[in-house]
C-alpha cells in the first residue's frame, strides 16, 4: 500500500522498497495435480519446492544461485512480502537481522520487531529492514509450518541478503529455520499484531452487532463410486460444501436470475457437536450454492471455528470485498459467554486474511458497506477447490453511491 500523494508513511520513510514473493513449484503440470484429486478423491501431492521470487535457492550443478537481495550499509528497506504459495503457511527469516512489521494486508500496524515473520497463503506483510550489520552475505529462508498430521512440502527455500562491497566468494552467515510445528511462535506473532488506531488511522471496530454468525470450518468425506476407498475429500462451512454455479453469482443477483443460488446459508452449524474433540462417525456434508444475505451497512460478528473432522488444521481465511478486525482468537471450542469478555475492541489488527488456528477459532467484525456478492473462503487452494467456501450477498443501500455498478457494455457473455 502506498500513502496518498503528499501524505507520509506513519513510520520513517525507507530509502528503498523491495518486493519479495513466496511461491510453490511442482515438477508436474499444476492441472495434472488438480486432476489427481478429481480422479482419486485423495489430496493432491504436495509441491516439490518453495520459491523466493521464483527461485528455490542454490541447486548443485546449476549456475543460478537463487534470489539475492542487494543492500547498502546504513540504508533502510521496506520489504513488501507476499505469500503466493497455494497451500503452505511459511516462516521467513534473514540471518542476523530483525524485521519491523509495519503493515499487513494493506493496513498499518503498530511496529513490532521480530526475527521471524509468519505469513499464510494470500497474506501480505510489509516490514522494515535496516542494513546495520557487518558487510557480508546473509542467508534468507522460507520454511513451512504445520502442527498436525497433514502432509506438507517440508523443503526450505533459500536466498541471500548481500551487502555492497561483499567479496565474491564470501561464505554466508547462516541461520536456523523454526521447527515445522513451532505453534507457540505462530500464536505469539499473531497476538502482537495491533492496528495503529491513531487519529489519522483509526480502528473503526463495530461495537454494535446486527448479525452474530458462528461458522464451523473443516474437511469431510463424501461418497464417490469411482474414487479410491469409495470416498472423496471435501471442504465445508457449517457442513455445506459450496458448489460453484455455471454463471457468475453477481450477474445472477443483478439480473434476478432464478435457480442459481439461494440466500439461506445457516448462521450456525445445523447440528452442534464437540468441534475440537473426537471426530463424529458421520463425516459427510451437504452440497449447495447457498449465500448469507446482509443488509447494506449492517454489522457482522463472525466466529470461525476449526474442527477435528478428518484432521485438525490451520486454515487461512480470506474475505473478498472487505477488511475485517480480528477481535479475538483462541484454542478449543469458542465459548460465547467467556471468550467475548476478552475481545479486543480498541486496536485489533485489521486485515483481509487471517488464520484459524489448528483446533481453535477466530472472531471477526466488519461493516457490510460494499454491495455485491463476496466470497469467504479458505486460502489453501486445495481446500477452496474442495468447497471450503461460501458467499455473502450484500444488498444495495440508498442511491447510486450505495448500489452495485451497472455491468459494462462489453462484459463478455458466458
Amino acid at each position: 500500500m502506498l500513502p496518498k500523494k503528499g501524505v507520509p508513511y506513519p513510520f520513517p520513510k525507507p530509502d528503498h522498497e523491495k518486493i519479495i514473493i513466496f511461491g510453490e513449484w511442482w515438477k508436474a503440470p499444476v492441472q495434472a495435480v488438480i486432476n489427481q484429486w478429481t480422479q482419486t478423491g485423495l489430496p493432491p501431492n504436495v509441491s516439490d519446492a518453495h520459491t523466493i521470487n521464483g527461485h528455490p535457492g542454490p541447486v548443485p550443478g546449476c549456475t543460478a544461485q537463487g534470489f539475492t537481495l542487494h543492500v547498502e550499509s546504513g540504508k533502510t528497506y521496506l520489504l513488501r512480502i507476499v505469500n503466493a504459495a497455494l497451500n503452505d503457511d511459511l516462516f521467513f527469516k534473514i540471518a542476523g537481522h530483525n524485521l519491523t512489521v509495519v503493515e499487513v494486508d494493506a493496513s498499518y500496524t503498530k511496529p513490532i520487531s521480530t526475527d521471524t515473520i509468519f505469513i499464510g497463503p494470500g497474506q501480505t506483510t510489509n516490514a522494515l529492514l535496516t542494513a546495520d550489520r557487518s558487510i557480508g552475505k546473509y542467508l534468507m529462508t522460507i520454511s513451512p509450518f504445520m502442527d498436525t498430521v497433514v502432509a506438507v512440502d517440508n523443503v526450505t527455500a533459500a536466498g541471500f541478503l548481500r551487502y555492497k562491497g561483499t567479496l565474491q566468494f564470501s561464505p554466508p552467515v547462516m541461520t536456523n529455520t523454526p521447527a515445522m510445528n513451532a505453534t507457540p511462535m505462530t500464536r505469539s506473532f499473531a497476538a502482537k499484531l495491533k492496528s495503529l488506531n491513531s487519529k489519522k488511522y483509526p480502528a473503526n471496530v463495530p461495537l454494535k452487532v446486527d448479525h452474530s454468525l458462528f461458522f464451523t470450518i473443516g474437511v469431510g468425506m463424501n461418497p464417490c463410486a469411482t474414487c479410491v476407498n469409495g470416498t472423496r475429500a471435501v471442504g465445508d462451512i457449517n457442513n455445506i460444501s459450496f458448489v460453484m454455479p455455471n454463471i457468475s453469482l453477481l450477474q445472477a443477483h443483478y439480473y434476478h436470475i432464478n435457480g442459481v443460488f439461494t440466500d439461506d446459508f445457516p448462521a450456525n452449524p445445523p447440528i452442534p457437536f464437540n468441534y475440537t474433540g473426537s471426530p463424529p462417525s458421520n463425516m459427510g456434508t451437504m452440497n449447495g450454492t447457498r449465500l448469507y444475505r446482509l443488509g447494506f451497512n449492517s454489522t457482522v460478528q463472525l466466529v470461525l471455528q476449526g474442527t477435528t473432522v478428518v484432521a485438525p488444521e490451520s486454515h487461512p481465511f480470506h474475505l473478498h470485498g472487505y477488511n475485517f478486525f480480528v477481535v479475538g482468537r483462541g484454542v478449543g471450542n469458542f465459548d460465547k459467554n467467556k471468550d467475548t469478555q476478552n475481545f479486543n475492541l480498541v486496536d485489533p489488527v485489521e486485515r483481509n486474511t487471517d488464520a484459524v488456528p489448528t483446533g481453535g477459532w477466530i472472531a471477526l467484525r466488519f461493516r457490510a458497506d460494499n454491495p455485491g456478492v463476496w466470497f469467504l473462503h479458505c486460502h489453501l487452494d486445495v481446500h477452496t477447490s474442495w468447497g471450503l467456501k461460501m458467499a455473502f450477498l450484500v444488498d444495495n443501500g440508498k442511491g447510486p453511491d450505495e448500489s452495485i455498478l451497472q455491468p459494462p457494455s462489453d462484459l463478455p457473455q458466458c
